[in-house]
């Protein structure tokens, strides 16, 4: 969806006929999507019906991000679905705009506007800026469709031309995919990363949306840096101005609990104790395992790998704890002997550090039975390793 023609077929998408399309589309099957098409195409206009089938397919890809009673009335462009903010990351930041005093944002690279939604939901006035005429259009769209149009200014514009000294906050969430795919470099970002945190540094308070792979030395000194992971999966990171320069934060969602580093050196190497603990995507890229390792009183199975060993079972957010009840040296042949000694036809394998592939792993021991293991594949100590259990209890 982009040019001209596309913004004519979303602008007949708003009215009545093409409401009436979307409605009954709804929950419409795309396997069935050619006769559903065919059958459409009898009553309305073939482009008018292309749209709406169009859009109907982005509103279903956009349910895992937005929910179902928002998504299905939203308008969505494809880049609009892929780089949205999760509706859960975008409320939590929200939030912890509000509560920094922030009154008024610009939004600056606003896409389809899902930050602008959680920021006016938060209360906070939001001019949202995108250069693109298409997606702007989708971000007014949704500001309406929602009922946001009273604390949602939509401006199509080049976001390095924006004023932004009215405003007491500036969000901006670079474009991080280009014709070939994801970007890594944040200087091939677009607008770059040098030209956001330039930005940041001139209002009171600013969020920068960046890759969670982000390399720690490319964090401005005055910036908070904060990885935010959803149901386990590392979302994001985020560059905050205004808040603790140079503080290093990992929030784990929906709980919402945040840690924050100590800059403690690296825990040491021990023997696997009875539990092993996984800590978060997000602790692991926030460089926040040897504070789990404190809280956890336990060491690392390898000085390379962020799997925490300990003695005792503690409760955290920060981790899951498996019970350890064998470690072996890797071989599938003695891996293979165990569980069907054990009769284990539910297995969980995991990895880090291993190049071995879980699937694999699966294939080859062919488990069958009615009880279940989670096998760790990692390195103890320097060497390939097998760490056999369960998840731990509380």
């Amino acid at each position: 969806m982009g040019g001209v023609t596309d913004l004519a077929a979303f602008t007949a998408l708003l009215a009545p006929e093409g409401q009436a399309l979307l409605d009954a589309l709804r929950d419409y099957d795309p396997a069935q999507e050619l006769a559903v098409a065919s059958r459409l195409r009898r009553d309305h206009p073939a482009e008018l019906v292309s749209a709406a089938l169009g859009q109907a397919r982005l509103r279903q890809r956009a349910v895992a991000k937005f929910g179902a009673e928002d998504a299905h009335r939203m308008y969505f462009t494809p880049n609009g679905v892929e780089q949205s903010t999760r509706a859960s990351v975008g409320a939590y930041r929200a939030e912890r705009m509000r509560a920094l005093g922030v009154r008024a944002v610009a939004d600056l690279c606003s896409g389809i506007g899902g930050d602008a939604i959680a920021l006016a939901r938060a209360g906070i006035s939001v001019l949202a800026v995108d250069r693109d005429p298409l997606t702007a259009e989708a971000a007014r769209a949704n500001a309406a469709a929602l009922g946001l149009t009273d604390l949602i200014e939509v401006r199509c514009a080049d976001v390095t031309e924006i004023d932004t000294s009215p405003y007491d906050a500036v969000f901006v969430d670079p474009a991080r995919r280009g014709g070939r795919g994801r970007i890594f470099d944040p200087e091939a970002y677009s607008p770059p990363l040098s030209w956001a945190v330039e930005a940041a540094r001139k209002a009171p308070h600013a969020a920068l949306k960046i890759a969670p792979g982000i390399p720690h030395e490319a964090v401005p000194d005055e910036a908070e840096a904060e990885w935010i992971s959803d149901g386990g999966d590392v979302k994001e990171a985020v560059l905050w101005f205004g808040t603790e320069p140079g503080a290093r934060r990992a929030t784990l969602l929906p709980g919402g609990a945040s840690l924050t580093g100590r800059a403690l050196p690296d825990p040491a190497v021990r023997p696997v104790g009875r539990y092993l603990y996984e800590p978060d995507g997000a602790v692991i890229r926030a460089h926040l395992v040897a504070e789990v390792a404190e809280q956890l009183g336990g060491g690392l199975v390898d000085e390379t790998i962020a799997y925490v060993t300990a003695d005792e079972l503690r409760p955290t957010p920060y981790a899951a704890a498996y019970e350890i009840t064998d470690e072996l040296p890797f071989n599938l042949k003695k891996l293979k002997a165990l569980l069907r000694e054990r009769e284990v036809g539910t297995l969980t394998v995991k990895k880090r550090g291993s190049a071995v592939e879980p699937e694999e792993i699966r294939r080859r021991v062919k488990p069958k039975g009615p009880n279940s293991a989670t096998v760790l594949l990692t390195r103890v100590a320097g060497a390939p390793t097998m760490l056999i259990g369960g998840p731990a209890g509380g």
